[in-house]
């Protein structure tokens, strides 16, 4: 038999312990979550709020700090997300926002060949940049586009990723505008695939504009490589 004082003191003790263990376990879990397991706002903490802090950096979103914490920078760039994809712009990476960011997130590979990995929607991504554009352009104008996305890819310079070059802020107008999203045809999936395997019309363009429409002294400052239907393509 054990005094009074003695059992409630092992018995408090045993609660400290039980509490203790409890928490780490809730703390384990959390730390294990994946993305898209819940829906994540300012105050998130966690291993999957760092995975979308990564994903955003990785297509050109800035989220300030990759510290797993959910603040307002990385609301405010979930929020340029959803503006540029079309989603409801409310700061949460919510279901919707989590499987489109999902789809442009990944590996990909250069058109020299050198493996970055295999994301499957690397063609149809490229595709709708080719589509939104250069569509009304000759076939060889649109596979240039898609050989200067490629080219950037393996420059320094910018993301190593497709859609890292493609939502670069401000590298593509058609981003800027919405016109990113419109179906490309079978001809602008076609340039696609022609690019990605390494054709390159331009001869390592990474620029390229229309002379009628664009005033910008930066791009008619770099050196013209040759013009490919409207478009002057540059280094």
């Amino acid at each position: 038999m054990y005094p009074d004082g003695k059992r409630r003191k092992e018995g408090t003790t045993f609660k400290i312990v039980t509490i203790s263990l409890v928490l780490c376990l809730i703390l384990s879990a959390a730390s294990q979550a994946a993305l898209g397991d819940r829906t994540l706002s300012q105050g998130s903490k966690g291993a999957e709020v760092k995975d979308l802090q990564k994903r955003l950096v990785q297509i050109g979103f800035q989220v300030g700090n990759v510290d797993g914490v959910y603040g307002k920078a990385t609301a405010a760039a979930v929020k340029r997300f959803q503006k540029s994809r079309g989603i409801k712009v409310d700061g949460l990476a919510g279901s919707n926002t989590i499987d489109e960011l999902k789809k442009l997130t990944g590996e990909s590979t250069t058109s020299s060949g050198k493996k970055i990995g295999i994301k499957n929607t690397d063609v149809q991504l490229l595709a709708h940049c080719i589509y939104a554009e250069g569509r009304g352009e000759p076939y060889l104008g649109q596979v240039a586009i898609g050989a200067c996305v490629m080219n950037r890819i393996k420059s320094s310079k910018f993301p190593h990723t497709i859609a890292g070059v493609i939502y670069q802020p401000q590298a593509f107008s058609a981003v800027d505008d919405g016109q990113i999203n419109i179906q490309p045809d079978d001809g602008a999936v076609k340039a696609a695939r022609e690019a990605m395997n390494g054709s390159d019309p331009t001869g390592g363009a990474i620029y390229y504009f229309n002379p009628a429409k664009t005033t910008n002294k930066f791009v008619w400052a770099r050196p013209q490589i040759k013009q490919i239907g409207s478009h002057i393509f540059t280094r």
